[in-house]
């Protein structure tokens, strides 16, 4: 079984001492050191949650914490539906109920904290893993069904355009889904724009774990970015993690705020 690391739950090729995710200075190795476990493993000592978290977006993770404990979101569109973020459970039944409610055209990950299970996910579904090329040193477990994308955008459907902020990571990627709202528009962010428990304001960190700030450069040009797309929503890492309404207006003043407080 490919090994999998119990803080981050990054899946690697091959047995190996070191985790480069966690010895980054955006995560950490516990105290206790570098443990490992891997998929069997997990599908023995976690449970499956699938639960709605907004119109059309379905939560997909564990009823206990695994790994950082991000849970994904299933999109459902028109045009298809399309998984965003990964959680490292994975099992027979769980495809099956992705499968009944119409199955997936792909999958995008807006960070290499994310990465985990990625090629079991691809491999159980047939499709494409989409990767920013800014995060491909990251990448555990290669394979060919993990497709790199370049640039500012990509389009990954027809109401859902990946854009890359750069925030936390190079590669640091949100989605956008024209659609979502009842046409108002939704932001999937993961913690590239993370929702806090203040709803009012979203934050903007290289590092969460170690109370690393982003860069104001950064922050500054992933706002500019956001300017171009309207949303009411944001869906952020976090079970139940959700701006509801007024997205658009939440980023803007946080950018506005973040760069007041570290200028």
């Amino acid at each position: 079984m490919n090994p999998i690391c119990v803080t981050c739950g990054m899946q690697y090729a091959a047995p190996r001492p070191d985790c480069p995710i966690c010895e980054d200075e955006r995560q950490y190795v516990p105290p206790s050191g570098q443990r490992w476990t891997d998929l069997a493993t997990i599908q023995q000592q976690f449970e499956p949650l699938v639960k709605p978290e907004g119109e059309n977006i379905t939560g997909i993770g564990t009823t206990s914490k695994l790994g950082i404990g991000q849970r994904a979101l299933l999109v459902e569109t028109a045009g298809g539906n399309f998984l965003w973020d990964l959680t490292a459970y994975l099992d027979d039944a769980l495809v099956d109920d992705i499968n009944a409610r119409g199955g997936i055209t792909g999958i995008a990950i807006s960070h290499p904290h994310y990465y985990t299970t990625c090629v079991e996910w691809a491999r159980a579904f047939d499709v494409p893993v989409h990767l920013h090329e800014g995060d491909r040193q990251w990448i555990g477990r290669p394979d060919d069904r993990i497709e790199l994308w370049s640039g500012p955008t990509k389009q990954v459907g027809d109401e859902l355009t990946l854009v890359n902020l750069g925030v936390h990571f190079t590669g640091g990627t949100v989605l956008h889904w024209s659609g979502g709202e009842q046409g108002r528009g939704a932001l999937l962010s993961g913690d590239i724009v993370q929702v806090i428990p203040d709803r009012e304001f979203v934050a903007f960190m290289y590092s969460y774990p170690n109370l690393i700030p982003e860069r104001p450069a950064v922050v500054r040009r992933a706002a500019e970015i956001l300017a171009g797309y309207r949303f009411e929503a944001i869906y952020g890492a976090w079970w139940d993690a959700v701006v509801r309404k007024d997205g658009y207006d939440v980023v803007q003043r946080s950018a506005k705020r973040y760069l007041e407080f570290v200028s």
